[in-house]
């Protein structure tokens, strides 16, 4: 479908004219800088892998993400602390931990299948502490689905031993506490600190203990909106625990102390030697299905440390400048600088942080295309030209009257 802006209606128009269109704007741009390609993160690895090998054969790292919305900055404080930008917990280390910490997560709405690992860690006997300015439902009691008898008999289960209600943003000053209970508790009792471990395979515990300690309980109460004995009885949690797992979501990282909170979050596992064994590490949620796929096969505005293969093997040459992430992106809409936007899947203009300011960006760019399996709001939102080209599911088949479609 193709933008007519003289009815102000989408129009059909070939797929041989749309990618005429397409290459005619791309070609005619200054720089293909000028261009800005986002990924929606329920792209499949193998489209993920040719859509930015393609954007990069063109000549830009413009990739933007939904990550860089969601997990960015998990990705760059787990990056900093363990030196990989992905949680180092899969549902094995749920299955075997013995404390579970869910920090700005509502599952019901946003995980509900997490809710069958809680209520199971439940059940087993693990403690599970969700954090959240708000109790939710989930984070309470839950009715599993696949429990027939308990789904007829209206009968839930419990998805949490304690709920602790912190101000917005107060998961850092939270995570601190427990790391200030933990060296007090190592003063009488050093092996509450895992020194072999630390030692081994970390560095600046000193530093940090100095920072905890420099941290008074009042500062932690305010800004954590929790008294000391709260804190101390998560703190406790934590330190009866011999394997612990810290999970959270976009309540953590959509926040301005984001990466700051991560950093404290890894650095409290850290100290008892929570990561890297069976049941413990750190556990980010993700928002969409596939966004640590599409990070590992290259949708990322920062030119991938396999460049160099990428440019032998695929007979290339990609840029080796960094490209345009997403608030960059709608800055350069903004000013002149982005003149071309392609939307790989996703609601661009509502996933992005400040839907006026993005819906402006959109419209003063020269085309906007938006490859999508369903419509959205931001078809609704596009630029001097449009374009609309639908696609399969990867769970879709083209079956017409005339047979299988190629």
């Amino acid at each position: 479908m193709s933008y007519d802006a003289a009815t102000d209606r989408y129009v059909p128009i070939s797929w041989d004219d749309a990618f005429a269109l397409i290459g005619e704007e791309l070609r005619g741009l200054a720089s293909p800088d000028e261009a800005s390609f986002y990924t929606s993160g329920r792209l499949s690895n193998e489209a993920t892998f040719l859509y930015q090998l393609m954007v990069r054969e063109y000549g830009t790292n413009n990739l933007p993400d939904c990550s860089n919305m969601c997990h960015e900055a998990s990705g760059r404080a787990l990056k900093a602390s363990l030196a990989t930008g992905k949680g180092t917990a899969d549902l094995r280390d749920w299955e075997e931990c013995d404390a579970l910490f869910v920090l700005g997560v509502n599952a019901a709405s946003n995980a509900p299948r997490m809710l069958t690992a809680l209520s199971d860690a439940v059940r087993r006997g693990a403690q599970v502490v969700h954090v959240n300015p708000l109790v939710e439902v989930g984070a309470t009691r839950t009715i599993v689905p696949h429990e027939f008898v308990d789904m007829a008999l209206f009968k839930s289960t419990a998805t949490s031993t304690m709920n602790l209600q912190v101000r917005l943003g107060g998961d850092l000053a939270l995570i601190r506490g427990m790391s200030k209970v933990v060296f007090e508790a190592a003063e009488a009792d050093p092996s509450v600190l895992d020194t072999a471990f630390l030692r081994a395979y970390t560095n600046g515990l000193e530093d940090y203990r100095a920072l905890v300690d420099a941290t008074p309980w009042a500062e932690l109460v305010r800004q954590s909106g929790l008294s000391e004995e709260r804190i101390r009885e998560a703190a406790a949690i934590y330190l009866g625990s011999e394997r612990t797992v810290i999970s959270w979501c976009l309540g953590v990282s959509q926040h301005e102390h984001g990466v700051d909170t991560v950093r404290e979050i890894v650095n409290l596992l850290l100290l008892r030697g929570n990561v890297g064994r069976p049941g413990t590490g750190p556990s980010p949620v993700r928002g969409h299905s596939n966004v640590q796929g599409n990070r590992t096969c290259g949708i990322d505005h920062r030119p991938p440390a396999w460049t160099d293969r990428l440019a032998e093997v695929c007979r290339i040459d990609p840029p080796r400048h960094a490209g345009l992430d997403t608030v960059k992106t709608i800055r350069g809409m903004h000013d002149g600088t982005v003149k071309v936007f392609v939307g790989m899947g996703g609601n661009f203009v509502l996933a992005a942080p400040d839907t006026p300011y993005t819906a402006e960006g959109l419209s003063r760019c020269r085309l906007t295309v938006q490859v999508s399996t369903k419509l959205n709001r931001s078809h609704l939102v596009h630029g001097e030209k449009a374009l609309i080209l639908p696609c399969l599911g990867r769970t879709e088949r083209d079956q017409q009257q005339s047979g299988p479609q190629g």
